[in-house]
């Protein structure tokens, strides 16, 4: 059932994030009548933490039980989650909803066209490198100092023109980011997050799994369940022609395609990073 998988990801999301809190940290005892076989909470401690019945907590956490408003609500506060992981939960158990209401479909989505209008716009960005992401971070469409600032992406076959993907398999994209760890934990974590909308989703197995099989590290941070949501930041970026570049990204929800995201680079003004931004756009 489709209900089951966003269910299952919610109780294995649950279950590491309690591991991963010592009772001292929610004003239980480190050491009771017996000895702590668990490196973090028991399902017994979170349950009386949220004020329900261990049997209860344990179904959530085997996949077979959607909690209600409230018990979610006490499972976000006394887990200690953050506001991604809390709106990630939320997702999950919406979905699951969802799900419950309608017949399942793993069909796989075609790959989404960017608004002819959209392609434009950054075909006139001259000196702001611009991608479009769509799902899973696919790479639907960028401008021409984007590919001369991060990747030759037309060189790429279109399936596998994902910034995941090319992330973690691609050595040029490795280069390109000297604080390569951060930005690959990064895209999991985001990945993850996409995961809890649509868990089911084939093309989104696909890339896990074949990046679960090329990558050690995709593969034990993916096991995390780690998530995050992010709208703007700051990348360090090393050129082969101008040198090393601080770049500030946004991304902007395009509001005649939801799943649709523009991305624009950029740097403060008469900074290194500026200058050597704006060398990189005339060399065009």
């Amino acid at each position: 059932m489709v209900e089951s998988a966003h269910l299952h990801e919610l109780g294995e999301f649950l279950k590491l994030r309690r591991g991963e809190l010592r009772p001292a940290q929610v004003g239980l005892p480190e050491h009771g009548h017996a000895p702590r076989r668990v490196p973090g909470l028991r399902r017994e401690e979170v349950a009386q933490l949220a004020a329900i019945s261990t049997d209860y907590y344990m179904r959530i956490e085997q996949g077979r039980l959607a909690p209600s408003p409230s018990v979610l609500a006490s499972l976000v506060r006394e887990l200690r989650l953050s506001s991604d992981q809390a709106a990630y939960v939320e997702a999950l158990v919406g979905q699951a909803a969802q799900a419950g209401r309608r017949p399942g479909s793993r069909r796989r989505r075609p790959r989404p066209r960017v608004h002819p209008h959209l392609v434009r716009l950054m075909g006139q960005l001259v000196e702001t490198p611009a991608l479009v992401f769509g799902p899973r971070l696919d790479i639907l469409a960028w401008n021409r100092l984007a590919a001369t600032l991060l990747h030759d992406f037309a060189a790429v076959p279109e399936r596998e023109r994902n910034y995941v993907r090319m992330v973690f398999t691609d050595p040029a994209m490795r280069a390109v980011y000297p604080d390569w760890e951060d930005v690959a934990r990064t895209c999991v974590e985001v990945l993850r997050m996409e995961a809890g909308t649509n868990p089911t989703d084939p093309a989104l197995s696909e890339l896990v799994g074949e990046l679960s099989i090329a990558d050690a590290d995709f593969r034990a941070w993916w096991a995390e369940h780690r998530v995050a949501h992010q709208d703007f930041g700051s990348k360090r970026i090393a050129h082969p022609a101008v040198g090393e570049l601080i770049l500030d990204w946004d991304s902007f929800r395009y509001a005649g395609a939801p799943d649709q995201q523009l991305v624009l680079w950029s740097a403060e003004s008469e900074t290194t990073s500026y200058r050597r931004l704006q060398e990189l756009a005339r060399s065009l």
